[in-house]
């Protein structure tokens, strides 16, 4: 049985988001696809860098929003149609003008909602913990500090030829990770 790795991966700290930006372009066309980078702000290009193509919100609050309209729509059409079957001022029993608002009201509420809930799933999001934390310099990740993260799991990773490569970069520092 082979033992745990107890190292998560290397860490390498930027001053700034455009030598960050660059350092995941050059580390993701050397070859390694498990990497994730942490920036104070959003970066532009940053996901395209790491890889990151397409994401699935958008279906997901498609199907949240056309579940939540066709229930709404079906909701009212049987109770005004089907179970309590009331004519009012003669009007038809299947009414469909009058079923709009709440239609559009349950399309957006199941849309928004499935998008945070989407959102925070695709994001595996609460995470309290993550092994990144362990690294002391990793707290300055939400003030001033850019990272870049590659995992021992990646099949390129190898402790020495990855460390001289991040140490090519021109990162402040590269650190060990663990887990």
């Amino acid at each position: 049985m082979k033992a745990a790795n107890p190292l998560y991966g290397l860490m390498a700290e930027f001053a700034n988001e455009r030598a960050l930006l660059e350092a995941t372009r050059r580390t993701y066309a050397g070859g390694y696809r498990r990497l994730d980078a942490y920036s104070p702000f959003p970066v532009e290009g940053l996901a395209q860098a790491l890889g990151r193509r397409r994401t699935a919100v958008p279906l997901i609050v498609l199907i949240g929003g056309l579940t939540g309209g066709l229930g709404g729509y079906f909701l009212q059409y049987y109770a005004m149609a089907v179970d309590y079957k009331f004519n009012i001022g003669g009007r038809p029993l299947h009414s469909w003008p009058s079923f709009i608002p709440i239609t559009f009201e349950l399309t957006v509420l199941c849309a928004s909602l499935s998008a945070v809930i989407g959102m925070l799933a695709l994001n595996r999001l609460p995470e309290p913990y993550h092994p990144v934390f362990n690294v002391p310099e990793f707290a300055r990740a939400s003030v001033d500090r850019f990272f870049l993260c590659i995992e021992s799991t990646d099949p390129v990773f190898e402790l020495p030829e990855t460390r001289r490569f991040l140490e090519s970069l021109n990162p402040i520092r590269v650190m060990e990770v663990s887990s």
